[in-house]
């Protein structure tokens, strides 16, 4: 039936969209905001960015920090509080980075060179990673896979500003949210495929699985540098640059200017509180002795799925409007939240069936993944050309230091038990989701 499933989905609805967006459009007047040249390269641009995108999705759902490295540092023997430390490293310091990054792409005419040359990051940085776990072993490996992760961070912060930049630059407004939608539900099917296989052969033991792991996610990012080389992407503006300290200083006063983005930016701030959440409930699964969401291979498997029932319906929704997609999201993970901290705080039955946690890790990727996917597109759709790279700098680097502040808070709060923090994120997801249906539409603008 599963089988089944998959190839319906994909002659119903991955193909018949995937062809759609590789055929040229019909009315020229489709692009509304990017130069003519770049409006009849866009077929073209489309199959660039699904391919890289989809490539590097795939690398992601290899080396989640959340599964695959938190994994990697028990096989390792490394210490317990150090696996705390992944998801923070991994998430604020792609962002932390980014306003400096963003006025430096400014500065440049053709920014897909950044996108490349992030990606390389990257692709070393899990080199890096597996030669770790094959000679190191206990603190002194978990040290290294910490300092690997983070510039592999950096790495992926100088990618976030040049990719949504140049989608910008080569993608019209109306197809962006299926160019991500396509290729999240293309990596989607592909994490099934690897979670399947490796539920097929067992679970790994000890870290020499997960260094080829490692070394097939560097290869995939390598792939799609090669890809993303052959984007013909137009020169974009770069005047009112400015530089240095002043220059980033100046760029935060005149962003902050911006009511939109200060109402964008408080919604994303109360959402952050969704992505917190995953780390509990891998706990409460462990705690509850559901030994089989310790599988590898489970817990690929779940967020493969989710990606790609998620992919096209919120793609295909971000590009309506952006606002619900992120409202929609942030209901499923405060409804999640909330849920699964009243089944374990009043022992509700269903919270001990075997595949209850398999149900949670499935709804929390799909609310988050429509979290991301709205954000993404309307943060993009609400910028200019001309003010595109500095308002996702500036809002990600923003985010970056609150990510930290509630990351430590929640930590703080969980020495009083699982529970209060679930209970407190829930309702930062719910507050979040009313804020996002109050943004302004833009989608029609």
């Amino acid at each position: 039936m599963g089988i089944a499933l998959v190839a319906q989905l994909l002659k119903t609805r991955l193909v018949p969209d995937l062809s759609e967006l590789l055929e040229p459009d019909e009315d020229a007047r489709v692009c509304k905001e990017i130069p003519a040249a770049a409006c009849r390269e866009q077929p073209h641009s489309r199959l660039v960015h699904i391919t890289a995108l989809t490539l590097t999705k795939m690398g992601d759902s290899l080396v989640d920090a959340k599964l695959t490295l938190t994994w990697l540092l028990g096989a390792l023997g490394a210490p317990t509080a150090m696996v705390g430390a992944l998801v923070p490293v991994r998430e604020s310091l792609a962002l932390l980075p980014q306003l400096a990054v963003g006025q430096w792409i400014r500065e440049h005419p053709v920014r897909k060179g950044f996108w490349i040359i992030g990606s390389l990051v990257q692709a070393c940085a899990l080199l890096a990673m597996a030669l770790v776990a094959a000679f190191l072993q206990g603190a002194a490996a978990g040290w290294c896979i910490i300092a690997a992760l983070a510039l592999f961070s950096i790495g992926r912060g100088v990618t976030s500003v040049a990719a949504k930049d140049v989608l910008g630059k080569t993608v019209d407004k109306s197809r962006r949210g299926s160019v991500s939608g396509i290729a999240t539900s293309i990596s989607g099917l592909a994490a099934i495929g690897m979670g399947a296989a490796l539920l097929w052969f067992g679970a790994p033991r000890g870290s020499e699985p997960l260094v080829i792991l490692l070394c097939v996610a560097a290869v995939l990012w390598l792939a799609a540098c090669a890809v993303y080389a052959t984007l013909r992407e137009q020169p974009g503006a770069t005047e009112g640059g400015k530089q240095g300290l002043q220059g980033i200083l100046d760029n935060l006063s005149d962003t902050w200017r911006n009511t939109q983005l200060r109402s964008f930016l408080a919604t994303r701030t109360l959402l952050i509180s969704s992505g917190l959440a995953a780390p509990f409930y891998v706990s409460l699964a462990s705690q509850r002795g559901q030994q089989q969401l310790g599988e590898l291979g489970l817990l690929v498997l779940m967020a493969g799925v989710a990606n790609l029932v998620s992919g096209r319906v919120w793609g295909r929704l971000s590009d309506r409007s952006s606002r619900w997609t992120m409202a929609i999201g942030g209901g499923l993970c405060a409804a999640l939240s909330l849920t699964v901290a009243s089944a374990v705080g009043l022992d509700w039955a269903i919270g001990k069936a075997a595949l209850w946690y398999g149900l949670v890790i499935f709804v929390f990727y799909l609310g988050h993944a429509a979290i991301r996917l709205g954000r993404k597109t309307y943060l993009v759709d609400m910028a200019t050309p001309e003010n595109r790279a500095q308002l996702v700098a500036v809002s990600n680097t923003l985010i970056g230091v609150l990510l930290l502040v509630i990351g430590g808070l929640s930590s703080w709060l969980s020495h009083l038990g699982i529970l209060p923090v679930l209970y407190c994120l829930g309702a930062m997801s719910a507050a979040g989701a009313l804020m996002a249906l109050r943004l302004p539409p833009i989608e029609r603008d």
